[in-house]
């Protein structure tokens, strides 16, 4: 099977795109609210696209060694934390595997061009009144 680069337009969650996440150790994303076409897009190659309810029709896309390159549509970096409920183009690069004889296509990502910047800001915990 040829798997070729993808371009898929999604809600952007869950955004590890600089620092790996603590439980996978990759750079991910969690592209979210799939159309129907990128669903079929990527189920016709074999990637288990997944559906909950707060995130809709997603996949998560990884890199295991890079930072996700984050951008904006002019092509600038982008450098804020990328919170959730941002939007943009994702290029995904999709791969066979094979673990512990378990197949599948998984869904790495080359690039993420942030068409719509949700900044992520933690917000400091209060103590003074912790019960």
């Amino acid at each position: 099977m040829d798997l070729k680069p993808l371009k898929i337009e999604a809600d952007i969650m869950w955004a590890f795109l600089d620092t790996p996440n603590k439980m996978s150790g990759k750079y991910q994303v969690d592209l979210c609210n799939l159309s129907k076409p990128a669903i079929k897009a990527l189920e016709d190659i074999g990637v288990n696209v997944r559906n909950k309810e707060d995130k809709g029709f997603f996949v998560t896309a990884k890199s295991a060694n890079y930072a996700i390159k984050t951008e904006d549509e002019s092509g600038n970096p982008i450098s804020a934390k990328v919170g959730n409920g941002s939007r943009g183009i994702a290029l995904i690069k999709p791969f066979p595997y094979n673990v512990n004889g378990k197949k599948g296509v998984g869904v790495g990502i080359n690039k993420l061009v942030v068409t719509k910047l949700v900044e992520y800001n933690a917000e400091p915990v209060d103590t003074a009144d912790v019960l």
